[in-house]
């Protein structure tokens, strides 16, 4: 099957045009990104000068994907899509939003489970409605795809936490301060395992830390950001569902839910174009 694609290129920018939101925000956003890469130069701050170039280069996405891919992504979901990069790679990294800010993180991260949903609905929905394909799925199953789909990102980015933390020594899976351990090295064995409860220090190498509790590394975290991602997934599931199952009557999943262009359906709105103008 070949990729669709827009008609030409004056189709395209017709769309651009049509859809006025999504553009202004990426200007607004991609201008203070720029203001802020200026500054960090200046300043020899090279690490947020990387934060800054990444945020540009994911900041053309949607419109690469849109173009190249015949794909038209609702406005909302595009406006959604640019905020959530500016959040996360620019507020929760350069601005350290996610030390300073309390659920910076959980609510990106429920935020990351509900747009995946929405890309993997969309993009199983698209196969769904083309005629090549020989099966059709179910409004059950394709909203099991999307939420398996959103899981799955999930499930990488916290093996991309991993990772870093290990190999580059960072502190991505941030640690977290609790008061019960439950342990089977310490415990007799691995049925009966050791609770410790009340903690109020901890020390390494016999070095006092002055926490009031014990350090976990990353665990709480990483079942914390999956456990929102899972909300976030099943949410939007449930909203796919309702939307297939009611013939696309649902408000909510329409301004989320990807569609595809088709050349054919590009050049009858262009037909559609001149019949107004003559």
């Amino acid at each position: 099957m070949s990729v669709p694609k827009w008609a030409n290129a004056k189709q395209y920018k017709e769309h651009i045009k049509e859809n006025k939101g999504p553009f202004v925000v990426y200007v607004l956003l991609r201008g203070f990104v720029i203001l802020s890469m200026v500054i960090s130069c200046l300043r020899g701050n090279y690490e947020n000068l990387f934060f800054c170039a990444l945020a540009l280069v994911l900041f053309l996405l949607p419109a690469f994907f849109e173009k190249n891919f015949g794909i038209d992504l609702p406005n909302i979901l595009e406006i959604v899509i640019l905020l959530f990069i500016f959040a996360s790679v620019i507020l929760g990294e350069m601005g350290s939003y996610y030390t300073k800010v309390p659920f910076w993180d959980t609510l990106l991260h429920t935020v990351n489970g509900f747009l995946c949903a929405a890309i993997g609905f969309g993009l199983s929905d698209i196969l769904n409605r083309n005629d090549k394909i020989k099966f059709k799925m179910s409004p059950v199953f394709l909203a099991v795809i999307a939420f398996c789909f959103s899981m799955t990102i999930g499930v990488l980015w916290e093996f991309f936490e991993f990772f870093c933390d290990v190999i580059a020594k960072t502190d991505m899976q941030k640690d977290a301060v609790v008061s019960t351990i439950v342990s089977t090295v310490l415990g007799e064995s691995t049925k009966s395992p050791k609770v410790i409860e009340n903690i109020k220090a901890v020390s390494v190498n016999g070095m006092d830390f002055g926490i009031d509790g014990y350090l976990d590394i990353g665990l709480f975290d990483t079942m914390k950001d999956l456990l929102v991602n899972f909300i976030g997934a099943a949410v939007f599931s449930i909203i796919g569902f309702v939307y297939v199952k009611s013939r696309g009557k649902g408000k909510i999943a329409r301004h989320f839910i990807p569609t595809v262009i088709t050349p054919i359906d590009a050049k009858e709105k262009n037909n559609e174009d001149e019949n107004k103008g003559n």
